[in-house]
């Protein structure tokens, strides 16, 4: 499996559903972000809600055992490439560490899963995950990673499986270098230099002389316009 192959198979199969938390604000997906896991707190929340992080951050889920294998889990799902870092680099593990204690449905279902890739790993060769080669690790996810071709043993991992990689997209995605990897750039405001000459000609309109000075030139577009007491613009 490889980066591309991932994100194609959650936008476009079945696993796409729920990459998102529904009712979860850009701000609320991106609450475990280095700043606020270093003390911060983000976007003008409530003090209510501030107190609310700051315990919810004061509580521990995740074993060290088992932090050690959503490590090499999301690095599988969200890998380093030349153009953006792994999960891991980017707080991956820490994002759902925060949303185990904040949506806690997802609590059981994420143990059960961590719980049995160990099981995985004994039965295929007699070892703790967190023992396994790559190639061993690799081979347990082949099992679980392509949902229409899994055996039907392994339907209730399988389940696991695109929830972690919902999860693991949600926390890459709300990062900002996850939004350089998308091209994704928000409400950034466009340059527009008026309608340009050829279409006013073919429809025979012309701009008015007497506002023409008053047009914004392209070369002025940095420019932060002030006004006088009337309303007029300065200069």
């Amino acid at each position: 499996m490889n980066r591309r192959e991932n994100l194609k198979l959650l936008f476009t199969g079945s696993v796409g559903t729920g990459l998102l938390f529904t009712g979860c604000s850009p701000e609320q997906q991106k609450l475990p972000a280095r700043d606020l896991l270093s003390g911060g707190t983000i976007g003008g929340r409530t003090e209510e809600e501030k107190q609310r992080d700051k315990e919810l951050l004061s509580e521990t889920f995740f074993t060290d055992d088992e932090r050690k294998k959503l490590s090499v889990m999301v690095d599988i799902i969200m890998p380093k490439d030349d153009e953006s870092p792994a999960a891991t680099e980017l707080g991956v593990v820490d994002f759902m560490e925060f949303i185990m204690k904040d949506m806690p449905h997802y609590q059981t279902p994420m143990r059960g899963g961590l719980m049995w890739l160990d099981f995985e790993a004994d039965e295929k060769f007699g070892k703790p995950f967190n023992e396994l080669s790559e190639p061993e690790v690799i081979e347990i996810v082949e099992e679980v990673a392509w949902p229409d071709s899994a055996k039907p043993a392994y339907k209730g991992a399988v389940r696991w499986f695109n929830m972690l990689r919902n999860l693991t997209c949600s926390g890459y995605f709300s990062t900002p270098e996850g939004w350089k990897y998308m091209g994704y750039v928000g409400n950034t405001p466009n340059a527009w230099d008026g309608i340009p000459q050829e279409v006013m000609d073919k429809h025979g309109v012309k701009l008015e002389e007497k506002y023409i000075p008053q047009y914004l030139k392209p070369e002025d577009r940095g420019t932060i316009i002030e006004w006088d007491d009337d309303a007029n613009i300065i200069g």
